[in-house]
């Protein structure tokens, strides 16, 4: 999740709120690829989540990082929550998943080497350590008493909210692992389009990436319970966006839906002020409660952006959110799925052709049989693993057109259409194979 936003000063006009959005406009030229990664460290020898202090703990991995390879510390409270360094920064989820958000790149060669760079380097602190990361949808056995919790307020505050909206927004918080990956947009018609086809298409991408099939224990029924967890968190800031796809549908009708998003918090001098369940309409008009009498700026809104978490997320880039965290390869492939997809027009348009006839339900119907099925999911007439391959050719196209022969990158892909299995099918295979009912190869197979 977020740090804490830079987003300007007091909001002077309601413009302003679809104006960041709108400042995020890029020539083709500037188009940059920002991928972010979580995964689990767990310790060695006792199989447990990785504290946040100790010997053997999140700090002590924090200290290493800045002692060796030259980031810097993000503070709250007096403690470290975040490291900085070149445009990346490592953060901490709510359970001390170990966040890798990258800074922006240019090709996929690029953003493959920072990913092996960095799991290089935290390997050479963690293993001393009898400390590893596993990387997958959802922690396979660990319960909710089990995990760690992170000193940041803001999760403090959400912890407290999400026990009082929907049904699994703790298990989301705490239990849960992603890889997602930012692009950019040149226009308000291009973002249009390509949140069009992200929202589509992230079925798919759940489907390909399906990584979460144990949870407290056991099989769950789903390839991505990752995924379900979502679709049981918080109706009024979550979901597939079927407003997006009205004639109409643009920066504003996006801020709209926010402004109707309940708030989480203000952020004022290193400190998260509670404003559950406030408005931002009533913070525009100086009414918050949290607040009286005082005007949000563009830093709260960017801050209020990030507490909204539908399939596909807009702020001054498109976040795709759709997949479960995976091995190295499925890290790589996320991002250049998309890349293939959102960054050559003759890609794009294809994939909006291929997407445009489907109506809200079949979206949504195609969203929970991924969680369920993977690609043996359907909805509407349509079939996943058939959607899946066309979406992965034209990603293909549109990655050679780039003509930096980043298209390797979705091997994994291809072998998962091939035999119409993915990782969650894999780790079932072994679970009720090989491992004989026992979850504790897991770990070990699963690290990165």
């Amino acid at each position: 999740m977020s740090i804490p936003q830079s987003g300007g000063g007091v909001i002077e006009r309601f413009e302003d709120l679809a104006g960041l959005m709108e400042s995020g406009c890029k020539p083709k030229v500037e188009w940059r690829i920002g991928t972010e990664h979580e995964k689990f460290g767990w310790l060695t020898d006792t199989r447990q989540p990785l504290p946040y202090a100790g010997a053997r703990s999140i700090s002590a991995l924090f200290d290493g990082l800045i002692a060796r390879f030259g980031w810097s510390p993000v503070y709250e409270a007096g403690a470290i929550i975040g490291l900085q360094r070149n445009g990346a920064n490592i953060s901490l989820e709510p359970g001390g998943q170990f966040e890798l958000s990258g800074a922006m790149m240019r090709n996929m060669d690029e953003t493959a080497a920072e990913l092996r760079g960095h799991l290089e380097e935290v390997a050479s602190l963690a293993t001393p350590m009898g400390v590893r990361f596993m990387s997958l949808g959802a922690a396979p056995e660990w319960h909710h008493d089990q995990m760690p919790v992170m000193p940041k307020g803001r999760y403090r505050l959400m912890t407290d909210y999400m026990g009082r909206v929907g049904t699994h927004g703790t298990q989301m918080m705490y239990r849960t692992s992603t890889v997602q990956v930012n692009l950019d947009y040149s226009s308000e018609a291009d973002m249009v389009k390509k949140l069009r086809v992200a929202l589509a298409l992230q079925p798919v991408a759940t489907a390909l990436f399906a990584a979460s099939p144990f949870f407290d224990g056991k099989p769950n029924g789903h390839r991505s319970w990752r995924s379900r967890i979502w679709r049981g968190l918080d109706d009024s800031r979550t979901g597939m966006l079927p407003f997006a796809f009205d004639g109409d549908f643009g920066f504003q009708a996006y801020v709209d839906w926010v402004l109707d998003a309940p708030m989480y918090f203000v952020y004022r001098d290193g400190t998260y002020i509670n404003a559950l369940g406030q408005s931002f309409r009533d913070f525009l008009q100086g009414r918050l409660p949290a607040l009286p009498g005082e005007l949000p700026t563009l830093s709260d809104w960017a801050d209020h952006l990030t507490t909204v978490f539908p399939e596909a997320r807009v702020k001054k880039y498109i976040e795709m959110r759709g997949a479960d965290a995976g091995d190295e390869a499925h890290l790589n492939a996320l991002p250049a799925f998309w890349l293939g997809l959102m960054y050559d027009q003759t890609a794009l348009d294809a994939a909006w052709d291929l997407v445009k006839g489907f109506d809200a339900e079949t979206r949504e119907g195609l969203r929970v049989a991924a969680s369920v099925s993977a690609l043996q999911g359907e909805a509407g007439g349509v079939k996943l693993h058939d959607l899946a391959r066309a979406a992965v050719a034209l990603s293909q196209a549109g990655l050679a057109a780039r003509g930096l022969d980043e298209e390797r990158y979705l091997a994994p892909l291809l072998r998962s259409l091939d035999s119409g299995k993915v990782q969650a099918d894999r780790w079932l295979d072994l679970y009720h194979g090989d491992w004989g009912g026992s979850l504790q190869p897991i770990y070990d197979a699963s690290s990165l």
